[in-house]
């Protein structure tokens, strides 16, 4: 419980993608947004920058394809000038999600937002989508030195908690964002989405997560039990790398 020194004491969300169905709404402007100046933006290569703060993502098609006119900060500031339209008359929950908050809370763990998203943004979903009391701290990781997969925005939502790291549980959606939250030291719950590639049986990228789920949906009491081996008192963790 919180406050008690027990394990966990929080639960991090991502958002994009996790929490909320918003990458959709990401590829749609960036695909407009950089296709107007040439770059051969593709569903498919949206997926390329996932877990990328903005400024990251447009210096690196930049990089790959450049353009002439706006700079790529420019470029990045289009992109949330149009997604702050988009998240407040679009974005909806993803399946399970108030359901695995009811989860965290009802067992007194506290909850955080850690986001590659501007803080603008964050606020603006958490807003339109009536969140904001469920949670004690919302974070960027554009208010970082790097986005994920440094683990930065992690090590930073967990001081701002209160806690050790080793406190947390983290649940995500993207391959950057799982090697995040492992390098910060938490235990992470990855929940890939439906078209995400497998081999040997699992979700290419989530290799270092202590658990994948199928959806939200799946959380449940029963979690805590499976994560047990994997908290801070159980020693060396045996992630497959």
């Amino acid at each position: 419980m919180v406050g008690d020194g027990g394990w966990p004491g929080a639960a991090v969300f991502d958002m994009d993608g996790l929490l909320i169905d918003s990458e959709p709404l990401w590829c749609q402007a960036e695909m407009r947004i950089f296709g107007r100046l040439g770059v051969p933006l593709t569903a498919e290569r949206c997926r390329e920058t996932r877990g990328m703060v903005v400024s990251e993502v447009a210096h690196h098609w930049y990089g790959r394809f450049g353009w002439e006119g706006p700079t790529p900060d420019a470029v990045a500031a289009e992109i949330v000038d149009a997604m702050a339209t988009l998240l407040a008359t679009r974005v909806v929950t993803k399946a399970g999600a108030l359901d695995a908050l009811t989860v965290c809370r009802r067992r007194g763990l506290d909850l955080a937002v850690a986001s590659s998203s501007p803080r603008r943004l964050i606020d603006a979903a958490v807003g339109r989508l009536g969140l904001a009391p469920w949670f004690s701290v919302l974070h960027s990781a554009q208010d970082e030195p790097a986005g994920k997969p440094d683990p930065a925005v992690f090590l930073t939502t967990a001081s701002l908690l209160g806690l050790d790291p080793g406190r947390c549980v983290v649940f995500e959606d993207s391959p950057a964002g799982v090697r995040a939250a492992t390098a910060a030291g938490m235990v992470c719950v990855a929940v890939p989405e439906d078209h995400v590639a497998t081999a040997n049986g699992g979700p290419v990228g989530f290799e270092s997560a202590d658990l994948i789920l199928g959806s939200l949906e799946e959380v449940d009491d029963d979690l805590w039990v499976r994560l047990a081996p994997r908290g801070p008192d159980a020693g060396v963790r045996d992630r497959p790398r």
